[in-house]
Order: structure tokens, then sequence, then C-alpha cells
């Protein structure tokens, strides 16, 4: 459980009273929400999802839901000219009674464009009618959805694939928090435009009981194979792995997070789960975590900036340079430095991630959002039993790790690639690198719909001085400034340089981060 200030908090939980008398948040209704993908790529439907939680222990029947449908010119200003699409009354008449549950609504055939969907949703329950504006959130002001219709192809290389490398499922459950089901989150990756998804759900909610989230499960591999289970019977894309977030501690005996891509099987984590009061000492290190599993691993959100208060009662800390174990036979293989926004969490990480750079090792650069669940928007906890609020920051696929895959994509073959060092992070454009021979080829692509035109695309590169050593710093090798062009290509020779990498902007602000290629 994570509830402090600092912390993201997702698809709030509102029934949780510490066994108290009171709470400012508890109703004796289920959490409505209505939920829909940020974006919808060329040739997906355009649909919604309303969101049920606790439909077992309050139950309702949603009658129905009308949808406002209203183009804008611009999906991020309330400023913005606008021009009514249509409006869509459908009777629903579903009774929802699950502890999840998950409604799909079709919008039909919508023209390329960003758009505000204003949902009314009309529901019973004991007799009692109510109409909740896209949730029944207590406090929280109702908020349309925001998503584009896409007509152009993302921008993408070929033989590479595009994923989602943090995110949680329902099995990431506790007082306060929930995801959605793996087979709701496979129709969002592939209406979002991802290849492969990798769930990482808490270590900790695998080994706690689902009707009770302060007992102990009787296994926690049980838990994690229901997971493997659940996605076995689904479709085979886009592809879903069942991984882990992993609490482990560090070289000072803190709880950091690091994130598994398809492990064998579940990892133990138990350290900041919170079920324990202020017993919160680390369940296993870093270095026998990673003896436990051969699949890549990666440091989660390395600094991303916490509380005093969270520090101190969940014992959590940052990653450092020892935590790596690049001495070992399998250490960390990349950092997940981008997590959903480029805040000062994204700073610090891509700082670190350079310095670690300059000492010869090779981390590639990974992007996720860390949603759970969240696919338009986050509401989360603001305080306790008190407040909820809701952001953009941690949405399903929005920021997304491109990885060289080739013609086939697999479980195994991602696990090899990410062996590699040939990857980009990215919330619009393309950018990747190509080797040739004497030198290293950097190719940009962006269209209108991800950003336009380049602000900037900036070459850097470090290089190896006499004695072998690398230089203190990288330097800027070729700055090119592009007013409008949505292609650019650049040649670099290699001669002198330990590795070169990339970065770069649209006019709008999305961004692209190339790894290092090792020279």
């Amino acid at each position: 459980m994570s509830w402090l200030p600092g912390e993201k908090l997702h698809y709030a939980e509102t029934h949780f009273k510490f066994k108290l008398p009171w709470s400012l948040l508890y109703r004796p209704w289920p959490e409505i929400i209505v939920d829909a993908p940020f974006q919808f790529v060329k040739g997906s439907k355009p649909a919604l999802w309303i969101v049920v939680r606790d439909g077992d222990h309050f139950p309702i029947t949603l009658e129905k839901i009308d949808v406002e449908l209203v183009r804008t010119t611009d999906e991020n200003t309330e400023a913005a000219n606008t021009e009514s699409v249509a409006t869509i009354f459908q009777t629903l008449d579903i009774e929802a009674k699950e502890a999840f549950g998950f409604y799909r609504v079709e919008l039909g055939d919508l023209p390329a464009g960003s758009y505000k969907a204003t949902a009314i949703i009309y529901a019973r329950r004991d007799g009692k009618k109510k109409r909740f504006a896209r949730w029944n959130l207590p406090g929280l002001k109702p908020a349309p959805l925001r998503f584009q219709v896409l007509a152009e192809e993302l921008p993408k290389p070929e033989g590479y694939a595009f994923g989602e490398m943090h995110c949680h499922t329902h099995y990431s459950s506790d007082h306060v928090e929930y995801g959605a089901t793996p087979e709701v989150m496979q129709q969002a990756a592939k209406a979002v435009g991802l290849d492969f998804v990798n769930f990482t759900d808490h270590a900790y909610d695998f080994a706690f009981a689902d009707e009770d989230y302060t007992k102990e499960a009787e296994t926690p591999v049980t838990k994690f194979q229901r997971l493997k289970e659940e996605i076995a019977n689904l479709p085979k894309s886009p592809l879903l792995l069942a991984g882990e977030e992993v609490s482990a501690g560090n070289s000072k005996g803190e709880n950091v997070h690091m994130t598994v891509l398809g492990p064998e099987g579940y990892l133990p984590g138990l350290g900041d789960c919170g079920r324990y009061w202020l017993d919160n000492k680390p369940t296993r290190r870093i270095d026998q975590i990673l003896d436990m599993t051969t699949a890549p691993c990666f440091a989660a959100h390395p600094w991303q900036q916490m509380s005093a208060l969270e520090r101190f009662i969940f014992r959590r800390g940052y990653w450092h340079s020892e935590d790596l174990q690049m001495d070992k036979p399998h250490s960390i293989r990349g950092i997940q430095f981008w997590n959903g926004i480029r805040d000062e969490g994204f700073t610090l990480g891509r700082d670190w991630w350079i310095e670690e750079l300059g000492k010869g090792h090779y981390l590639l650069p990974i992007a996720g959002n860390d949603a759970h669940g969240d696919l338009n928007d986050t509401t989360s906890v603001a305080l306790p039993l008190v407040s909820l609020r809701h952001s953009r920051e941690h949405v399903f696929g929005k920021v997304r790790t491109a990885i060289y895959v080739g013609p086939e994509l697999s479980c195994e073959g991602l696990q090899k690639a990410f062996l590699g060092d040939n990857c980009f992070i990215t919330d619009g454009p393309a950018l990747w690198w190509e080797r040739e021979n004497g030198a290293l080829a950097f190719h940009a692509r962006s269209n209108r719909e991800m950003g336009g035109g380049f602000r900037y695309i900036l070459i850097y590169g470090r290089r190896r001085l006499m004695n072998g050593k690398l230089a203190e710093a990288e330097e800027v090798l070729k700055e090119s400034l592009v007013a409008a062009p949505e292609t650019a290509d650049l040649r670099i020779p290699t001669a002198g340089f330990a590795y070169l990498r990339a970065e770069c902007e649209t006019a709008t602000g999305r961004f692209a981060l190339t790894s290092a290629a090792q020279l």
C-alpha cells in the first residue's frame, strides 16, 4: 500500500476506512469511472469503457450512458475551437455485480482529429437512481475524456516494436488503487499502437489476498500463475508478458523498485508494501533478486522524487551506481528514467544514465508510464480518507519504448533484443540509428499528429582517450535546427568515439531519445 503525498496512486479506491467510523471519501456505491485510450491509431475502432469497482459489495444496475463528442483544434487547450460531432445515447441495462467490471461502449466511426467526450452515466442501486458525469468519485470535479483519432500511421522504423514497459493490471490492488484487466489493457494497447505490453504488477500485491489486502495470500506464486493464465487465454497480439515490479534493497538498505521483463516465475519483494506499518526492511537485496532470474531487469523510476515522510515510513530510497551490479554476469539492463512525464525525476534519471555511460556501462534508456489501468488520465488519492485528484501524467502507452526485434515478436525474442543496444524511447517521433561502415546513420521521422517538424535534433558523442578511458563529458557533434521538415537523416563518422546517441523534439514538444551505440 502506498498512499503518502508524492506517490502516484491510480483508479482511486474509496471504500477503505481503517475500521474507523468516518472517511470523507467513503460512499456505499461502487467506484464508477468512464475511461478511454488517449489515442486511436489508424484502423482501430474508437470506444470507451465504463469501469465499475467493488460491484460485488455494492451491486448496481447501469441503466444508460450519454456521450457528447466534440472535435477540437487542440486536445490540450481549453481555448481551442470546437465542433460538435455527435451525441450517443445508449441503453445499457447492465447488472454490475463483479469485483472488477469493464464494459465497452463503441463510439462508431469518427473522422480523424482531437476530441473531447463528455460522458453521463445513469445508475440504480437499492431503488435509488443517480446520475454521474465521468465518474462518481467524491469531491472530484467532472473532466471530459480527451483523445485523438489518427489519420496517419505512427512513425516507426521497420523491425522495431513499440512497448509499454511499466504498467499494472487488477493484480496490483490494495486499499487505495487498482488496475484494469489484461483483456482491457490488450484492447487499449491495440488502440494506441503498441506491439507488446510488459505487465509489472507489484510483487507485494501478489503476496496478499484479494478479499483482504492486509492478509497474506497462501502462496503468491498462485496469483502470479493466474495472471499468466489470463494472458494465455487472450489473443496473441498485441503480445502480453507477465512481468513484475519488485521491491528490493539497495546498497543503503532502502527499498527501490525494479521491473522485470517476463520472469520465469514469481519474484518476492515486500519491503515497502505498507502492510506491516513501520516494519519495512527490504525482503531481498537487488543482487539476490538478480540471482533468481535470467530475465532482463530494469531500475524503475530511479530518481522520482518523494517526500521525507515517505522515505521514513516506507524506507524508500533512490538507485545508485553500485546497485546496478555491473560487475555481475546478470546485471541491471536498463534505467526507466522516463516515467510518464518529463519531470525532475526524468532529468535526474537521464543525468544518471549519461553518467553511467561515461563509466562504460551501456545501459538502455527505458520509458514506461506506471499506469494502473489509467487509459486517459489518472485518478489518485491526494490526502488519504479526505480528498482525490486527477491528472494526465501516467497514461497507459503514452510514452513507449521501441526496441529492434526483427520480423517476429515473441517473449524470448524480446528478452534477447533487450540484451542488445538498439532502442529508443518516445512520446511521438521516431529516432533511431543504424551502423554503417565507419559511421552511424541517425534517422528522425515525425508527422503532423506526432508534433510536426523538429525543433531540434542533437547528436551526442563521448570520445575514447589515448589511455583507453572515456572523456569526462559528452560533446554535441551535430545540432540540426529544423523549422518545418518532418524527416531528417544525419551521418556521423565514428572514429575516435566510444559511443554516439541522439535526442530530438518536435515543434509541439514531443520528444525522443536513442540508446547509446557502442563503437
